[in-house]
């Protein structure tokens, strides 16, 4: 198993989906906590914790209501209040998730987790692998998905620094430049641990 690192809009989603290809499982941290913002006990925790207001007309967690609350620039204690709630969920999601896919007989599963190593679970993971993109590169990104200058520096905020989910990674995949290179690298790199 190893661990997906990088910026925000770095592209970990792209070299996630090419391993994919390459005959990886895939496990994503977001849609997991897709998943646990639905559990009944999660639910009655944020409905407490912020009322209505971060619900929708249906009655789910609303995330983005959800989001500009606990990455608001003074929200700290909110966000370690949500993370406190649900990583140990999720974490404990992803780990079922991982035991099924070593189970099918999975070559590799790759673990996208933007607060991999916030959470601890980079512990889960062989090796480490930090998908690099420069910050205006990153920005062009996050603005081509509506986000604005101050959501991104919130995000990016919210996370572990760059040089420090660099420093953590065992291999580092350059995300700068066009899907064909990135995508030889990752071809590159899924011959390397194929082999170790």
């Amino acid at each position: 198993m190893i661990g997906l690192l990088g910026g925000v809009a770095s592209g970990k989603t792209f070299v996630a989906k090419e391993f994919e290809r390459l005959g990886a499982v895939i496990l994503d941290a977001d849609r997991a906590g897709h998943e646990v913002l639905r559990a009944a006990a999660v639910v009655e925790a944020v409905r407490k914790r912020w009322g209505p207001r971060v619900f929708d007309a249906q009655g789910n967690v609303d995330r983005t209501r959800l989001a500009a609350i606990v990455f608001a620039p003074a929200a700290k204690s909110e966000l370690n209040y949500l993370e406190e709630l649900t990583h140990p969920r999720i974490g404990a999601l992803l780990q079922l998730e991982a035991a099924k896919a070593g189970e099918s007989g999975c070559p590799l599963v790759v673990l996208d987790a933007p607060v991999m190593r916030k959470a601890g679970w980079d512990k889960m993971c062989q090796a480490v692998v930090y998908v690099d993109a420069p910050r205006e590169v990153r920005l062009a990104r996050a603005h081509q998905r509506g986000w604005a200058d101050a959501q991104f520096a919130a995000r990016e905020a919210a996370q572990e620094s760059i040089l420090a989910k660099r420093q953590a990674a065992d291999y580092v995949i350059d995300n700068s430049g066009d899907a064909t290179q990135t995508r030889e690298q990752v071809e590159h790199l899924w011959q390397t641990l194929q082999e170790n």
